[in-house]
């Protein structure tokens, strides 16, 4: 099989300052992408979401090999195999990507935790492909995966181990947001907080984890539910949503501790700084278990007083992917949203070109938007 050309956002620099709409740290660049090797999937991107986890990269707080082409987040169908005798996948197979390659061989995944794979993560971190090297190259050589996916392009090389197979009546811009937003946020509430029915839980920050976690929490049965996030529009969705309150951090913990009639059982953190996540520790109840998605600058520290650890019982729990099996977890979550209990769709911003991504990063920074989604240009893919 022969390679291609495909069109990708490529970031060459980091902290590139803001307005990005002006500074353009993202350029639409040709790239060579080479053919699928064993084990791995040829896939045309459908649509792709704007993550956080995108900004941390664009701004500097998570530094990354460059020049990297972005984004994690996607839905896609599978154009050919790396194997033609793959007994799982074939051509026309639409999919969910997940972020994680998990090898299947080392200790964490023997030990049913794929979420913390140890060479997915070293993959992940170097920007390469799990089964080793990059099969993106522009002019002036390799450019690295993001995530082991590079979803801002028209078509990317994935392991076969990053894809999970749906239905193919999806939108796309919908099955694109179970990638990550629900996977990392529902995944948070069920898997790694393990909500119990009559639970009160609080939630820190309402971006597409955020609100993806409130509707976890609701969909779990968590009582009552309370957001927290400083832009009124989040807190008004969230109240849409059925969350009990939606308070503005600067307000404290009295307003909240008054309408749970106590501290929360559970506190999720999905803002990515530490200050946050230390109000979160101190506004969960003895015995409280706290649970952190965000992704804060490495060079921040958290600190809290190191008795309350033993003498308030409570128990910090940090959590990847959501703690999930993606195989498992996301038809599941599918399935909820199709019975329409997990209305992911309210996550849903804006659907636009790809284009249009400089501008979509400002509005993401900002604060102004929930989950964008973009659409590549197939047009622009080439075989070689």
């Amino acid at each position: 099989m022969a390679g291609m050309k495909i069109t990708a956002a490529v970031l060459g620099a980091l902290a590139v300052p803001a307005p990005y709409a002006a500074s353009r740290p993202l350029a639409l660049t040709e790239l060579t992408l080479d053919p699928p090797r064993v084990g791995e999937l040829l896939v045309r991107i459908e649509a792709a979401g704007l993550c956080h986890s995108d900004l941390s990269v664009i701004n500097g707080d998570r530094a990354r090999p460059l020049p990297m082409a972005l984004g994690h987040e996607a839905a896609a169908t599978v154009v050919a195999t790396g194997d033609p005798d793959d007994s799982l996948f074939r051509p026309g197979d639409r999919v969910v990507l997940s972020f994680l390659p998990a090898c299947g061989e080392c200790v964490r995944c023997l030990g049913g935790e794929g979420y913390l794979c140890a060479n997915g993560a070293a993959s992940n971190g170097a920007g390469t492909m799990l089964r080793g090297g990059c099969r993106l190259h522009g002019d002036q050589g390799d450019v690295h995966h993001h995530l082991g996916i590079s979803a801002f392009a028209d078509h990317a090389v994935v392991d076969r181990r990053s894809a999970v197979k749906i239905d193919a009546d999806i939108p796309v811009e919908i099955a694109a947001l179970f990638g990550c937003a629900v996977m990392t946020g529902v995944g948070a509430v069920w898997n790694s907080a393990a909500l119990r029915p009559g639970e009160s839980i609080v939630i820190y920050g309402l971006g597409g984890v955020g609100l993806a976690a409130l509707l976890g929490a609701i969909a779990g049965g968590g009582q009552p539910v309370v957001a927290i996030d400083p832009v009124p529009a989040k807190r008004a969705l969230a109240l849409e949503l059925g969350a009990a309150g939606a308070f503005d951090p600067a307000e404290g913990e009295a307003p909240i501790v008054a309408l749970l009639g106590g501290k929360p059982d559970v506190v999720i953190e999905t803002v990515g700084k530490a200050r946050v996540l230390e109000a979160a520790y101190a506004m969960a109840r003895r015995g409280g278990r706290i649970v952190t998605v965000g992704l804060p600058n490495p060079a921040e520290q958290f600190s809290i007083p190191a008795v309350s650890i033993v003498g308030d019982g409570k128990t910090i729990i940090g959590s990847y992917l959501g703690s999930a099996i993606p195989a498992r977890d996301i038809p599941r979550y599918i399935g909820l949203w199709r019975a329409g209990r997990l209305p992911v769709e309210r996550l849903l911003t804006s659907v636009s070109s790809m284009a249009d991504i400089n501008i979509l990063f400002d509005r993401l920074a900002s604060g102004e938007a929930i989950r964008q989604i973009v659409l590549p240009d197939h047009a622009a893919a080439v075989p070689l």
